[in-house]
C-alpha cells in the first residue's frame, strides 16, 4: 500500500539534519538529509561501508554523531536518548536473543522491561506468538530455533513494546528463500497496519517488494531518494538483452560490442548478455546478426530497467570490501 507523503517535518517520524559520524579520518557519514513519513515503508540501500548501519546506530542512539542532527518521533537523539529508545524497536544484524530464555520469555520480558504491567506483556507475548506462527516453539529455548525462526523472533520482540518507528538491519540475511518471504510478508502486513520502519537490505528485489520509497547511499551521503519506479525512470537507463543461440556464441558477442546503444556484453557458452540504453532497435540488430553468422537464435529476451540497475549506476560496479 502507497501512502501519499505530506507530513510537515514536525510529524516525520525520522528526519536527519547534516547527519555526520567521523572516525579519525574515516567519515562513515557525511552531511545525511532524510526525512521518513508517518507509516512509511522506507529503505536504505547502499555498498558495503556505505554508512547504512553506522546511520541506524545514529538513529538508534547506540552511536553518538559527530555533528548534525537527527530526531525520532520528534526527539533529539542526543538530547534524548531514553526516550527515544522507549518509541523504537530494533533489529540488527546479530541474533541478540536471551539464549537464557524461551520464546514466549523473550517476548515477556522485553514487554516488561519497556513497562507494560505483567497482565499486558503476557497478553502481548501471546498476541506475537500468533502473529509470527511461533505459538507451537512458545516453550522452545532460543538455542533450538532455526535462524529463519529466531528472525522473525527477533522481529517480534522488537515490536512488544509497540514501538512507533521500527529499525530493520538487514534482516533476511542469510536466510533461506521461503523464509525470506514469509518475513516479507509479515513487514507487509505491519505496513497496512500503520508501522512506520526503516529498512537495511543487500536484496534489491527486497527493497523494490517492500519499500515505498528508497535512498541510496555511499560515501555516507544520499545519491537518490524517490520511489523504486522513479529511481528506475531516473537512474535505471540499462536494459538487459539475452540472446541464445545454436552454437558457439563468441561472434555473436564480438558483434554486440560494436553496436550503437551498447553498454557491456557478456557470453556464457551459448548465451549473450548485453547492456543496453535502449532495448528494441538492439534486440533486433542482435537477432539480425545471429542470422548473418548462421547461428539459429533459440530464445531473445528484453528485461527493463531494474532497482539492480539503479544501484550499480549510481555506486558503481567495483568490488568493495
Amino acid at each position: 500500500m502507497t501512502r501519499g507523503y505530506g507530513a510537515g517535518i514536525a510529524e516525520a517520524p525520522i528526519r536527519t539534519e547534516q547527519l555526520r559520524k567521523v572516525y579519525g579520518t574515516l567519515v562513515a557519514v557525511d552531511g545525511l538529509e532524510l526525512e521518513v513519513g508517518p507509516a512509511e515503508f522506507f529503505g536504505l540501500l547502499g555498498p558495503n561501508g556505505a554508512g547504512k548501519s553506522t546511520t541506524i546506530g545514529m538513529l538508534t542512539t547506540t552511536v553518538f554523531p559527530t555533528g548534525g542532527r537527527a530526531f525520532v518521533s520528534g526527539l533529539d537523539v542526543r538530547r534524548h536518548p531514553a526516550e527515544v529508545k522507549r518509541q523504537i524497536g530494533v533489529v540488527s544484524q546479530a541474533n541478540t536473543l536471551d539464549r537464557a530464555l524461551t520464546v514466549w520469555e523473550n517476548l515477556y520480558y522485553h514487554g516488561r522491561f519497556f513497562g507494560l504491567s505483567r497482565a499486558r506483556a503476557r497478553a502481548r507475548a501471546d498476541e506475537l506468538l500468533e502473529q509470527f506462527s511461533l505459538t507451537e516453539r512458545a516453550e522452545s529455548m532460543v538455542f533450538q530455533l532455526s535462524g529463519g525462526l529466531a528472525q522473525r523472533l527477533m522481529i517480534a520482540r522488537a515490536l512488544a513494546h509497540e514501538p512507533r518507528v521500527l529499525f530493520l538491519d538487514e534482516p533476511t540475511s542469510g536466510i533461506d528463500p521461503q523464509t525470506r518471504v514469509n518475513l516479507w510478508r509479515i513487514l507487509g502486513d505491519l505496513h497496512e497496519k500503520g508501522q512506520t520502519t526503516l529498512l537495511t537490505t543487500h536484496y534489491m528485489e527486497e527493497a523494490d517488494a517492500l519499500c515505498e520509497r528508497i535512498a541510496i547511499i555511499d560515501h555516507g551521503k544520499a545519491l537518490a531518494v524517490g520511489t523504486p519506479a522513479e529511481l528506475k525512470r531516473r537512474y535505471g537507463d540499462e536494459t538487459l538483452l539475452t540472446v541464445t543461440v545454436e552454437g558457439e556464441a563468441t561472434p555473436l558477442a564480438d558483434r554486440a560490442e560494436r553496436l550503437d546503444g551498447v553498454i557491456g556484453v557478456e557470453r556464457d557458452g551459448h548465451v549473450v548478455r548485453v547492456h543496453a540504453s535502449e532495448s528494441g532497435g538492439v534486440l533486433a540488430k542482435l537477432v539480425q546478426a545471429a542470422g548473418e553468422l548462421g547461428l539459429p537464435v533459440r530464445d531473445a529476451t528484453s528485461l527493463p530497467p531494474s532497482l539492480e540497475t539503479v544501484f550499480l549506476n549510481l555506486t558503481g560496479r567495483e568490488y568493495r570490501e
